[in-house]
């Protein structure tokens, strides 16, 4: 698993000095220690009548991961996350309850890559997700392949061979991004930040993927093998080209 980011650590100094009406529930109070695990749900727009192309539904998804912690990385959990499972779970909803559950979590952080989109949010307890979030389906996501777009300079190799879903796909592109960019070189990612995050996605052969994620020097992702997959297979990393 990736080690804790400086900027996750640096969360121990994150006391707001600003008075708070008597009212305002302390940080303890709105994010208790966690007691089991912590998952980062990640919302993927799956139309019903346009849906995106998968590769880019992929994509997006990896991005609003790390996008949510971009967008707050003083969150409390990510701490506790980053050195737990390192869990994701990359739901589906289509156009209207995906506005529906942005209007609803406005901490989100969403992520749009061409007509794909993606709500990202920090950690949260999976025994008490919000019930909206809850109800969205986890397995069965599928989208149409279609124009992937151009490549980037930073991609996100996929095992193809494995024949994984979208959302399995989803999930272990968003755990190589999210590695990388707490493991990776910092010159690439400040780099890739700079240039407006672009991110695409690159499927593999066996043969390819073993090659170059050896050359790669990137964190390579083994997943657990919860759902779909054998345990420890090796499903994704990034590519810097």
């Amino acid at each position: 698993m990736p080690q804790t980011d400086p900027m996750i650590l640096d969360m121990q100094n994150m006391e707001n000095t600003t008075p708070k009406p008597d009212d305002t529930p302390s940080l303890e109070e709105q994010y208790p220690e966690p007691s089991g695990e912590l998952v980062q749900p990640i919302i993927l727009l799956v139309d019903r009548e346009d849906p995106c192309a998968e590769d880019q539904g992929i994509a997006v998804a990896a991005l609003a991961s790390v996008s949510a912690l971009m967008a707050n990385p003083r969150h409390p959990y990510w701490k506790p996350w980053a050195q737990g499972a390192f869990a994701k779970s990359v739901r589906r909803a289509d156009a209207k309850m995906f506005a529906k559950v942005a209007a609803e979590f406005p901490e989100h952080a969403l992520a749009e890559l061409g007509e794909a989109k993606a709500l990202g949010f920090a950690p949260m307890p999976a025994d008490s997700l919000p019930k909206r979030v809850a109800k969205l389906q986890v397995s069965g996501t599928t989208l149409p392949a279609g124009d992937s777009g151009d490549p980037t300079k930073v991609r996100i190799a996929l095992n193809h061979a494995l024949g994984m879903s979208t959302g399995k796909a989803a999930a272990q592109a968003a755990h190589a991004l999210f590695a990388w960019v707490l493991e990776g070189a910092p010159a690439d990612v400040d780099a890739w930040r700079a240039d407006g995050c672009q991110i695409s996605v690159e499927r593999l052969g066996t043969k390819e993927f073993v090659a170059q994620s050896r050359a790669a020097n990137t964190p390579v992702i083994h997943d657990a093998g919860r759902t779909e997959i054998t345990p420890g297979s090796a499903t994704a990393f990034i590519k810097v080209c």
